[in-house]
């Protein structure tokens, strides 16, 4: 006789045994193990995928710009923000630049967007930034207004001091996604700075008139870059103490101040000093001693990691006025 057969047509477990089929034990769920076996495919996907953590950095205004993610078009509007962008690394990003950014070679390569006067908007729309690089103090204070109405991130930048460059080639690396070039850039300009004030510590002190214009006869007082850099030299400034950044002075003012030395800035190998006032003023102890120099502005007026040069060739114009007999 065959042995009975259960409701799914087969034989009950247990061969002819009668009653009820008896369950099977579940064994236990291995979570541990599952998740195991889950995590390295599930980080390999992760991996795979494009990552943009939010990028935020404070201006020299105090603003904090935030961006979604690093910067890949970005407008710089000052010839010294453009040479600071290409030193932190950031020069595959720069698409526009104002007028007179000359440096690096490449930077002449690249669309012009106006000048600190008179801006091309439409331009700047063109060519779709996500993030506009201004000049505080350099741009009109319209244009800076019309700039913050486009819904485009706006970095403001104000260079008051030489530590100011370094931090600012770090600031522009978080934001261009360069933090490495622009970090090692930024040390090496420290580094130079150091060993320039190393070198020239402890010289005797000149007393110097920076001459930045002639007419009208423009000077700089002791908030200035260029007076933070005539301290790294052993010189002082002679109108330090004036209030405006800039200050206007009469010739008669010069010649009271009886300065060791007479700086000021020449275009070009080529171009003129505008000294010859000076020279034609015997009586003053610069022209008696020669001491009429002309420096690189590129290199000292501009606001760039290139500072350290164009100190380092002031520095060295200044000894040779104590070398004199």
């Amino acid at each position: 006789m065959a042995p009975p057969r259960s409701a799914f047509g087969a034989p009950p477990l247990g061969g002819a045994a009668s009653g009820p089929a008896k369950p099977v034990p579940r064994r236990p769920l291995d979570r541990a193990g599952l998740w195991r076996r889950m995590v390295p495919p599930l980080l390999a996907f992760l991996a795979c995928l494009p990552v943009h953590a939010a990028v935020q950095v404070k201006d020299d205004a105090g603003t904090t710009i935030t961006l979604a993610r690093p910067a890949q078009r970005i407008v710089s509007l000052a010839p010294h923000l453009t040479e600071l962008l290409f030193a932190a690394g950031a020069d595959a990003q720069v698409v526009g630049v104002g007028a007179y950014s000359d440096f690096p070679a490449a930077a002449k390569a690249l669309p012009r967007v106006g000048d600190a006067a008179m801006l091309d908007l439409e331009r700047i729309l063109a060519l779709k930034p996500d993030l506009l690089v201004v000049w505080r103090d350099g741009n009109s204070p319209q244009q800076l207004q019309r700039l913050s109405t486009l819904g485009i991130p706006v970095y403001a930048s104000e260079l008051g001091h030489l530590a100011d460059i370094a931090s600012t080639l770090r600031r522009f690396g978080r934001l261009a996604g360069t933090e490495a070039a622009a970090n090692a850039r930024a040390d090496g300009f420290e580094q130079e700075l150091q060993a320039l004030r190393q070198r020239y510590a402890g010289r005797p002190t000149l007393r110097v008139f920076y001459q930045i214009w002639h007419r009208p006869l423009l000077t700089i007082n002791d908030r200035h870059l260029i007076s933070e850099s005539l301290h790294i030299c052993g010189a002082r400034n002679v109108f330090g103490t004036l209030a405006p950044l800039t200050p206007t002075v009469s010739e008669e003012a010069v010649v009271a101040q009886d300065p060791d030395a007479i700086v000021t800035a020449r275009a070009g190998t080529d171009g003129p000093d505008h000294l010859d006032t000076w020279r034609r003023l015997t009586q003053l102890s610069a022209t008696r001693r020669g001491a009429l120099l002309a420096v690189d502005p590129d290199t000292l007026h501009r606001s760039s990691d290139r500072l350290p040069e164009g100190i380092r060739g002031l520095c060295e114009k200044l000894d040779g006025v104590r070398r004199a007999p």
